[in-house]
């Protein structure tokens, strides 16, 4: 499972998609592993945090900046397009999250999701093939957020939804993917915290120590493999690939699950 997340995670396929349909195939009760999800996401989080350790640093030095109104600065900017684009994520997942997980949170949803994600991926790069060379803004940032909220489905992909989000929009593929990962770091940060409060509060926590410890770093290490492979990948390819993989996960998902 943390092999799992850690790749799905940064690939743009779904990772609490694949998560779901993991669990149903292993038989695992997924109340009961909370816990589990909050390390596994930890796992991911730190990936990013290394991977982009340079924007991200140099960010954290252009905060002064960015505090006194001074965002000329591409790095201010950066900041500035991360906070604004986090918003929508913030307030859906703060009234809407358990509602959708209860809702969404099974084989035929996710595998439904998956498709309705696979056809939005392929007419996302027919758009980009016409329409590229435009820049990050607020409003596309903001518009990327709401991409990222709309994320929160079990079986969209976060870091599938707000790169085809900024193709859409014209930014170019590999930049996309680049403030994708960036703004996903406070969104699964916020995330894991969330789930780590309400697991701490109903003192549930049926994971031993080593199988924790086996999913963080499993996560982590195939999280960095997969961060480096798709922003490599994306300098000379595009999501039609991925595309064609969820919509035959799904169409497979939803054929087994009436067998």
């Amino acid at each position: 499972m943390g092999i799992l997340q850690g790749i799905t995670e940064f690939l743009p396929i779904s990772s609490s998609g694949h998560l779901v349909l993991g669990e149903n195939l292993l038989g695992l009760q997924v109340e009961s592993l909370k816990m589990f999800d909050v390390v596994v996401h930890l796992g991911s989080l730190l990936a990013i945090l290394l991977y982009f350790w340079r924007d991200i640093w140099l960010m954290i030095k252009s905060l002064g900046k960015f505090l006194s109104g001074k965002w000329q600065d591409p790095h201010t900017k950066m900041i500035g397009f991360i906070l604004v684009g986090t918003i929508p994520a913030v307030i859906i997942g703060f009234t809407l999250e358990e509602m959708i997980d209860g809702a969404f949170r099974n084989v035929i949803a996710v595998a439904s999701w998956m498709i309705v994600v696979g056809i939005f991926f392929l007419l996302g790069e027919w758009w980009h093939e016409k329409h590229q060379g435009s820049e990050m803004t607020w409003k596309k940032a903001f518009i990327i957020g709401c991409a990222q909220a709309v994320a929160l489905i079990p079986g969209v992909s976060r870091s599938g939804s707000t790169i085809v989000s900024g193709l859409f929009q014209g930014i170019n593929r590999v930049e996309a993917a680049r403030f994708s990962f960036l703004l996903g770091t406070p969104a699964i940060f916020g995330a894991g915290l969330l789930t780590a409060l309400k697991v701490q509060e109903s003192e549930i926590i049926n994971v031993g120590t080593l199988p924790l410890i086996v999913g963080f770093f499993s996560s982590f290490v195939f999280g960095m493999i997969s961060v480096h492979f798709l922003m490599k990948f994306l300098k000379k390819h595009s999501l039609r690939v991925f595309a064609t993989y969820l919509i035959l996960v799904g169409i497979t998902a939803i054929i087994f699950n009436y067998m």
